[in-house]
């Protein structure tokens, strides 16, 4: 039976994922990035984390027609690809050999300069347009290979293979990775709630959060759990990209967006210094669903919140017991957003 449900498993999953392989040559490249027939999300072009030294060996690499790790993307329905695995290399192709308008995609201001290549020392020193018009010509010929995920592919499978491949020095976070999969209107909508004034100033994140799409995940945390907390079956990445995925396709942009700043307008007046309890004075994730959502929800109701005795219940031990241990499961969840729902209620 073991066997079985395997090559069925297999079977099924295979004809999910659908690729294609190209060699295509330096300049190529660049001329695509250029024409944005290559697209690269600001949330890799903000991670370009390679030094000048490590940038030249690529480039000396190329130069010598040492093979380089493949750049892995995945085909869009318009014919443009995306970035899946390679930001670093991309990047140090484009800022060596690319043109001012193709550097501009990408975010890179200067071109580079190729210092301490070892085996070419002659190179250092020398930017691409400074070079003879051979020794160009031999760096735009030389070919990369591509790797690219059929738009056959569902979400699903891409989610999965972003998480998988997004290898090269580059972590993303699962939001980064959900707002590469799912661009458009939805994601751009996180993205400005994010950076409203009231939810900046009660959700406090560690300093490494503050640029990683934390924010984004929290404002769809408040919008996923708001909608379907009552379903919600242990999986929080699961829960989260299905949710993403549908709200992407249809999502009730003012009504959501009026319920939104009222709650954290309301919360701000609660928590003037953030949803939090302890010394470190962190928004755990698990206390902010249950704070918000539970808000949001008694807002349903009424006008306004009852924030009478809300800094002293928010530490006591019956939210505690809601939010400390195994909590994700529906019971919990269940449990601490309708408790901060009532208490909301008065």
């Amino acid at each position: 039976m073991a066997s079985t449900d395997l090559i069925t498993q297999l079977g099924n999953l295979r004809r999910q994922v659908d690729f294609d392989t190209y060699d295509i040559t330096v300049q190529q490249l660049v001329t695509m990035v250029e024409q944005s027939a290559i697209d690269v999300a600001p949330v890799y072009q903000r991670q370009f984390r390679w030094n000048a030294e490590r940038r030249s060996a690529l480039i000396e690499s190329i130069f010598l027609g040492v093979p380089v790790p493949s750049l892995f993307m995945a085909s869009n329905k318009d014919g443009t690809w995306e970035l899946v695995d390679g930001v670093q290399r991309l990047s140090t192709i484009v800022q060596f050999a690319g043109t001012p308008e193709a550097r501009r995609k990408l975010g890179l201001k200067e071109s580079l300069i190729v210092r301490n290549a070892d085996k070419l020392s002659a190179l250092n020193g020398f930017a691409f347009d400074d070079l003879p018009q051979s020794a160009r010509l031999q760096f735009n010929t030389r070919p990369i290979k591509v790797i690219t995920l059929s738009d056959k592919s569902d979400t699903e499978v891409r989610f999965d293979l972003f998480e998988r491949l997004n290898t090269g020095g580059v972590a993303l976070t699962d939001q980064e990775i959900r707002s590469c999969v799912h661009r458009g209107a939805f994601n751009a909508f996180l993205e400005r709630l994010a950076d409203t004034p009231d939810f900046k100033a009660i959700v406090n994140l560690r300093k490494g959060q503050e640029l990683d799409g934390t924010r984004e995940e929290y404002v769809l945390r408040f919008f996923a759990f708001l909608d379907r907390y009552t379903t919600f079956d242990h999986s929080v990445v699961d829960f989260l990209n299905k949710y993403m995925k549908d709200a992407s396709e249809y999502f009730d942009y003012p009504g959501n967006q009026e319920l939104f700043c009222r709650t954290f307008s309301e919360l701000a007046r609660a928590y003037p210094g953030g949803i939090a309890r302890g010394a470190k004075q962190i928004t755990r994730v698990n206390l902010y669903e249950g704070v918000t959502v539970g808000a949001a929800l008694a807002l349903k109701t009424r006008s306004q919140l009852c924030i009478a005795g809300a800094g002293k219940w928010i530490g006591g031990a019956e939210l505690r017991r809601f939010t400390t241990g195994a909590t994700n499961n529906r019971r919990m969840v269940v449990g601490r957003i309708e408790y901060c729902r009532d208490k909301f209620l008065g």
